[in-house]
């Protein structure tokens, strides 16, 4: 068998179905209750007063402000190369990085909007050479089109990296488990929380429980084609959507989220 193959006969199926089973319980109460009360959650600050400043173990939430280009818990300036904004564009740019190690990077940076799937390959199309490898400074966004962006990486066999200094939030590590080689810094943040699931304002709660069912399924089902175990999710279906939860370097290791931890 080969290694992929192998990989994937050693995801425990049972682990996973539990997982989503226990996500989309907490996804079903929160819907019920909200369709009680006529509104979603609008988000805003944290419900609860989070530390600042890098996290440790068992201390890994942290308030989430897609806006924010250099969050807390950021332990270093960005690396060399890595193109600071005054502020957080709203939706990817990209641009070309020379690294000392891993030579020319398409860097990607900002918030993950709609049709950023089709610029990033109109983007590529129109390059004479395409770097091997994607480096990502993103605090996520809409979901569905950070799945499409991570097949196009997958399919162009490139390989990703999260650079010192920088971030990965949210929908935003579905772009890095494109990456055939999918390298971390220990001085970069890699975050997952809740995702908000668009359904018509109209629907009978039910039906807005079984389209958001299908959102993770279709998730779930991305993590397992692109070789990461999809019990990562447990640490997303646990966060509200205004905290993220950082992995910790071990955690992207375990789930193969990171093939590589880079110093």
């Amino acid at each position: 068998m080969s290694s992929r193959g192998q990989w994937f006969a050693d995801i425990t199926l049972a682990r996973s179905l539990r997982y989503a089973l226990l996500g989309q319980c907490a996804i079903a109460a929160a819907v019920l209750a909200t369709d009680l009360l006529g509104q979603w959650p609008t988000g805003g600050a944290s419900r609860r007063d989070l530390p600042q400043g890098p996290v440790s173990p068992g201390d890994q939430w942290r308030e989430y402000d897609p806006a924010t280009v250099s969050p807390s818990y950021v332990r270093r300036d960005p690396a060399p190369g890595v193109e600071t904004p005054a502020n957080m564009p709203s939706r990817l740019n990209f641009s070309v990085m020379e690294t000392e190690d891993l030579g020319s990077l398409l860097l990607v940076t900002g918030q993950i909007a709609e049709g950023d799937a089709e610029q990033f390959q109109t983007y590529l199309d129109s390059m004479d050479e395409i770097p091997a490898g994607v480096a990502l400074n993103s605090p996520g966004g809409v979901v569905q089109e950070a799945l499409a962006l991570g097949r196009a990486i997958r399919r162009m066999e490139m390989d990703t990296a999260v650079l010192p200094g920088t971030i990965c939030l949210s929908s935003c590590p579905y772009l890095l488990a494109g990456g055939i080689v999918r390298r971390v810094s220990s001085a970069a943040s890699v975050g997952m929380h809740q995702h908000y699931y668009n359904t018509p304002g109209y629907l009978p709660a039910f039906l807005a429980v079984e389209e958001i069912q299908h959102g993770q399924g279709r998730t779930m089902e991305y993590l397992i084609e692109m070789g990461v175990d999809p019990g990562v999710m447990v640490h997303s279906l646990n966060t509200p959507p205004e905290e993220i939860y950082v992995l910790l370097d071990q955690e992207l290791s375990d789930t193969r989220l990171a093939t590589e931890i880079l110093d």
